[in-house]
């Protein structure tokens, strides 16, 4: 397990689930808390009124969530650097004609270039993927590359005691730890639609950027 969590942070080891067929996180479709989210009418608003929202996708896979965002309207910016993940969101992206930017990057590097550069951010498995004892971290460059007032949409998965991952067991507590601080919950539950493996395990949650917390943006 120890080994496991070293690994997760070097690309070499998504690389080889792909490469092995063991990825079973991708659900070949959208996520279902995402779709009913947006089915419901709900919006990501714009900094500049006049222009699509900017979201960014971190962990993006193959890119499922971030076309379905594309269709709705928005500006969209896929993030991973399984290089296999990144060919396939980006050959999916141009066979469906949809258009969205597709980055090979280390999630933990987006403040440098992308400081304050999205209007929201939409979290999925990315959370319970990386090492545990780097979810700080994460929830700091998510602040990071969020504009003030921007929107962290994230479903957090899965709600279920252990160490064993990935994915690694998520608790509530340890969302409201990450996101202290940096971010406001607005409002937070169970999403309406899941899949069936991940029905009861999942926890929507919508917040607003605040001001940097007293831990500062990352420093690398």
């Amino acid at each position: 397990m120890e080994s496991d969590r070293a690994r997760v942070s070097t690309p070499a080891f998504w690389e080889d689930l792909y490469g092995a067929g063991q990825d079973g996180w991708d659900l070949g479709e959208p996520a279902p808390p995402l779709v009913a989210w947006l089915e419901a009418g709900k919006q990501f608003q714009a900094a500049a009124p006049a222009l699509p929202a900017r979201v960014a996708v971190p962990g993006a896979g193959r890119g499922h969530d971030a076309r379905l965002l594309a269709r709705h309207g928005y500006r969209v910016t896929a993030f991973d650097f399984a290089e296999p993940a990144v060919a396939e969101a980006r050959r999916l992206a141009a066979a469906e004609g949809v258009t969205i930017q597709v980055e090979a990057r280390d999630v933990f590097t987006l403040h440098r270039e992308h400081a304050e550069a999205f209007d929201a951010v939409w979290e999925y498995t990315c959370f319970c993927a990386i090492d545990p004892a780097r979810r700080d971290e994460y929830a700091r460059v998510l602040h990071a590359i969020l504009r003030p007032g921007g929107t962290l949409l994230a479903c957090f998965y899965p709600l279920r005691e252990g160490t064993d991952g990935p994915p690694f067991p998520v608790s509530r507590d340890a969302i409201e730890r990450a996101l202290a601080g940096r971010f406001t919950v607005l409002e937070a539950g169970p999403p309406p639609r899941s899949v069936e493996r991940r029905r009861g395990l999942e926890w929507l949650v919508r917040a607003r950027r605040e001001p940097p917390g007293p831990s500062g943006p990352p420093d690398r």
